[in-house]
């Protein structure tokens, strides 16, 4: 009995290898168009992340090469680590923070301007939304606004008010890190998840409205809920893996502005910690353990998420 369920499946299995060899033989074009792209993604996608996985499992130190000790990197990252867990806090509170507050006011944002009825006005609103994202140094005038001198404007402003007597060291007190950094990030957070929710927008197709109004929707939230956003889906997807994968990889304007390392690690992120093993410790075996934990984090947000947007209409 087991042979010939043996023999059916290996049957099975060489039909469905010749089926899947004609199928190709046949759309041979189109794979041939789509070949640049498949080579692309793996050669700087597929063989990068698993080379990755594999170095995590070993120690490598750029100049010698890699030795294989098991899964001592990642022991040492949860138990001998002091400061791999302020990593974690500080990376997850950034992006349970900014994450949905980003993605949510993009949206709300986006939906605001779509009702803009003048093309020029809704253009130059989305400029004026989308330009920190533009312009990358943009985070630096918030270095300037609170510089720890009487000459930051946040300082000058208090001191008139009468509200302090003397500078607040902004970017050197822990207490005042975290904050003013979620601040900026979420001023920054209009990326191109925000330009996709002004493209989905758009492209609804306007006579489904019609019909909604015809079946009894009653208000906008209505519409907005059971029309516009079952609509935009894939943008409402390609938004959120922005969100994640930018939440989650936040590490450049937290040095720039509160230094590398900063003050009590308060802007030490995940990323931080794998900049620092892997560009000025040189330890890759080390960093890419850090990678691999990230990657896989950011997969489960992603599915998460997914999973929650499947719902959105029904």
């Amino acid at each position: 009995m087991e042979k010939k369920l043996s023999a059916c499946l290996w049957s099975d299995i060489k039909h469905r290898f010749a089926m899947t060899g004609k199928q190709m033989k046949r759309a041979k074009i189109s794979y041939l168009f789509v070949a640049p792209f498949c080579l692309l993604f793996i050669l700087f996608y597929l063989v990068p992340v698993a080379t990755s996985i594999g170095l995590s499992f070993t120690y490598y130190n750029v100049l010698e090469a890699p030795r294989f000790i098991g899964w001592q990197n990642y022991i040492n990252l949860f138990f001998a680590d002091d400061v791999f867990p302020t990593a974690v806090k500080n990376t997850f509170l950034f992006a349970v923070v900014t994450g949905p507050i980003g993605y949510f006011a993009a949206l709300i944002i986006a939906w605001m301007i779509n009702e803009i009825k003048n093309r020029f006005l809704r253009a130059l609103m989305t400029l004026v939304f989308y330009a920190p994202t533009i312009s990358g140094q943009a985070y630096f005038i918030w270095k300037f606004i609170f510089s720890s001198d009487s000459y930051g404007m946040a300082n000058g402003w208090l001191q008139k008010l009468g509200i302090i007597y003397k500078p607040i060291l902004w970017f050197e007190d822990a207490r005042y890190i975290q904050p003013i950094l979620i601040i900026v990030v979420l001023w920054m957070s209009m990326g191109t998840g925000f330009l996709s929710f002004i493209a989905g927008l758009q492209n609804v197709n306007q006579s489904l409205y019609e019909a909604g109004y015809v079946d009894g929707i009653k208000n906008r939230f209505q519409e907005l809920w059971y029309i516009t956003l079952p609509s935009m889906k894939p943008q409402l997807m390609f938004g959120a893996v922005m969100t994640i994968t930018n939440s989650f990889a936040i590490h450049d304007q937290l040095a720039a502005l509160a230094g590398f390392p900063s003050v009590d690690y308060a802007a030490h992120t995940v990323v931080s910690h794998l900049v620092d093993y892997g560009t000025i410790r040189f330890e890759m075996g080390y960093a890419s353990a850090i990678a691999t934990l990230l990657f896989m984090v950011m997969i489960l947000c992603n599915k998460l998420v997914q999973k929650l947007l499947r719902k959105v209409g029904n």
